[in-house]
């Protein structure tokens, strides 16, 4: 499973370096979360795992009289985001760990979001605590976390066509894409941390691998650095790479139509008060 470690390094190169594909992935998605945050008032706003910076910078322009911040531990991630902040923006992203990030004076957050950036902390109670400890009472929580595997074929197709792997099954609680995937577990940290109002609503999209002229070979591209085979091809003998590169393209040939490859996912869509 990916956990902060990767992200500092070569996983948090590769979306650096793809941004424009993993924009794409969850365009379906990032609509959904502005219009929640839109019910929320604030006026200075932290956005967690920032990543590449893209919900940063539209709910910046969603919110011209505020400030968003965005904060991530990737120093790639950090300087692709950094790159598309034009003068007018009313928007910042700096390299901390959330769970030991420490706003300005005057400038506690009053909304607090994350597309998928808070499934990674080694401490996940500890981690909300800080963060709620950093906003303003009152301040609202909205992020969005992947369901199961089952609930999401984007990865458990790969799970078919890929070699399992050795040793013992991972921990489904581990920091990682699924680990916030049980409901109950995250709605228990979120309680422990001192987060009220809590509620889940369940999203079913599909998640873009490929599009444009040529979509398959664009989802070969996406799965050949950020995708769920990117690692399991990487770690296969050089021999068998390209076999299971054929299953991959076989695959997305199967999940391509209308202009675009993509699979079904589901996500929460996590609220929260401080």
């Amino acid at each position: 499973m990916t956990g902060a470690q990767d992200w500092l390094g070569r996983v948090g190169q590769s979306w650096a370096a793809e941004w424009q594909r993993t924009d794409l992935s969850f365009s379906e998605l990032t609509p959904h979360l502005r219009r929640r945050l839109s019910d929320i008032a604030g006026a200075n706003v932290l956005d967690v795992g920032c990543g590449a910076g893209e919900l940063s910078l539209l709910v910046a322009r969603d919110r011209p009289d505020a400030f968003v911040q965005g904060i991530d531990l990737s120093p790639a991630l950090i300087e692709t985001a950094k790159s598309r902040v034009t003068a007018d923006d009313n928007v910042a992203f700096d390299l901390a760990n959330a769970a030991e990030w420490t706003c300005e004076p005057g400038a506690r957050p009053d909304v607090l979001m994350s597309r998928h950036g808070v499934m990674f902390f080694d401490d996940p109670v500890a981690a909300f605590s800080h963060l709620r400890g950093q906003a303003v009472r009152g301040a609202g929580l909205v992020f969005s976390c992947f369901r199961t595997v089952a609930d999401n074929p984007f990865f458990g197709e790969f799970g078919k066509i890929l070699p399992p792997a050795d040793g013992p099954p991972p921990d489904p609680h581990a920091p990682g894409p699924f680990a916030f995937s049980d409901k109950d577990r995250v709605a228990g940290i979120l309680a422990d941390a001192g987060w009220r109002d809590i509620a889940f609503d369940r999203l079913d999209f599909s998640m873009i691998a490929g599009a444009g002229e040529d979509p398959v070979e664009e989802a070969m591209a996406y799965f050949a650095r950020i995708g769920p085979a990117a690692r399991a091809i990487a770690e296969l003998p050089a021999e068998e790479r390209p076999a299971m590169r054929e299953k991959v393209r076989s695959l997305a040939q199967q999940n391509c139509a209308d202009g675009r490859v993509a699979m079904d996912a589901s996500v929460w869509i996590v609220s929260a008060t401080a």
